[in-house]
């Protein structure tokens, strides 16, 4: 594992911890948001692991599916948590102030655990 990606994984960790607190504390929006980053940095490791890396948040999402889901490595599922993350910190980091409901911020926290 090289640097960089034990980086990313130390990041991720850290964003699911920071989402948790944001949580208890009522920050559902920014709590999502740091969900979904927790998945997005341990993806751009898994991409790192086959030399891939890519600029934009599409091209990470569209890798995944490409490389780990279409070829079995990893269950369709975790695809799906990944595209409901990503909307749902759209909402929350460009929508209005309540755009993410409790629930909302609760599911997107269990699906990137």
């Amino acid at each position: 594992m090289t640097e960089a990606m034990r980086e990313l994984l130390d990041k991720s960790a850290q964003s699911i911890q920071a989402a948790e607190l944001l949580l208890k504390e009522g920050y559902c929006s920014f709590a999502a948001s740091r969900a979904y980053y927790s998945m997005f940095y341990a993806i751009e490791a898994l991409l790192l692991s086959r030399g891939l890396s890519f600029s934009r948040h599409s091209g990470v999402i569209a890798a995944f599916g490409k490389e780990f889901v279409k070829t079995g490595a990893f269950d369709s599922r975790f695809h799906k948590h990944l595209l409901h993350a990503f909307e749902v910190r759209n909402a929350g980091d460009y929508g209005a102030v309540q755009a993410v409901s409790e629930e909302n911020a609760r599911q997107v926290i269990e699906e990137s655990r």
